[in-house]
């Protein structure tokens, strides 16, 4: 039986400055964001397309970092402690004691980006077709973060790589679930939106596969995570991120097989 390394919180102190690993994470998250969309611009048939220059990329990153940091926390307010939080609305400001929810970071970036693309004069799909390939080394970043504040553990299991959680409370040895989801949401979407994406595809063909892709993986690994204590299993016996999954899995099915835009097939043609 494993058992959790217990890791110091903090990953560097700078004098009276420390730099917490998950801060770390977040961090180096936006960094392969600009990395691999200055890379996108230059090197794709996206640069191209949509007019994109690396100054581009700094600004949709700016946008795209208030969209994650205000969308997550207002998510993790709304979806998860609404009651909580109307009791102490002071508290939803304390982002340092954490708090951050993937699907209300996504309706932040989807704001962001919607004003973004009407500012540089294209349309919505178009840019999430360009963002959705970077999203994933992210989501990696953020659970790798996750696993090493020894949080959001999985359920009990008897797998050989069952780990004990000692901020669990329990000595019962649990999936590694944020390291399934660091490899099936992360590193795994990544490689399968990359590839797809070298290639021209009709627009809404990308930000539909993210969308499906994470969607089926994030229900998957809900199986295996332990549900929020204060909010246990709902409908169905499903978890809050399943159900928050499914309207994903629908929307990204239909923009997969929706008939290509006529501009796209007459380009083709």
């Amino acid at each position: 039986m494993l058992t959790h390394p217990q890791f110091n919180p903090v990953a560097l102190q700078l004098g009276p400055v420390a730099i917490h690993w998950y801060g770390l994470m977040y961090l180096l998250a936006f960094l392969a964001f600009y990395l691999l969309g200055r890379w996108r611009v230059r090197h794709t048939h996206y640069g191209r397309s949509t007019g994109f220059s690396p100054a581009d990329v700094e600004d949709l990153l700016f946008w795209g970092v208030a969209g994650v940091v205000l969308g997550g926390r207002l998510g993790y307010v709304l979806f998860y402690k609404p009651a909580y939080y109307l009791s102490h609305p002071l508290e939803i400001f304390a982002v340092w004691e954490g708090g951050m929810a993937f699907h209300g970071g996504l309706l932040g970036v989807l704001v962001a980006c919607a004003l973004f693309a009407r500012r540089k004069g294209l349309t919505f799909l178009q840019l999430m077709d360009f963002v959705a390939p970077l999203v994933p080394i992210g989501l990696a970043l953020g659970r790798l973060g996750n696993f090493i504040n020894g949080e959001l553990w999985g359920r009990a299991s008897q797998a050989p790589w069952a780990m004990v959680f000692p901020q669990s409370g329990s000595a019962f040895a649990r999936h590694p679930s944020q390291l399934y989801q660091f490899a099936g949401e992360g590193l795994l979407l990544f490689v399968v939106l990359w590839l797809y994406s070298a290639k021209p595809r009709a627009v809404g063909r990308v930000s539909g596969l993210f969308l499906l892709g994470y969607g089926i993986l994030r229900f998957a690994a809900e199986f295996a995570r332990e549900p929020d204590a204060f909010l246990g299993l709902l409908a169905a016996g499903l978890t809050m991120g399943q159900i928050l999954s499914i309207p994903m899995m629908i929307a990204g099915l239909w923009l997969l097989v929706r008939p290509a835009p006529t501009e796209f097939t007459r380009r083709l043609s």
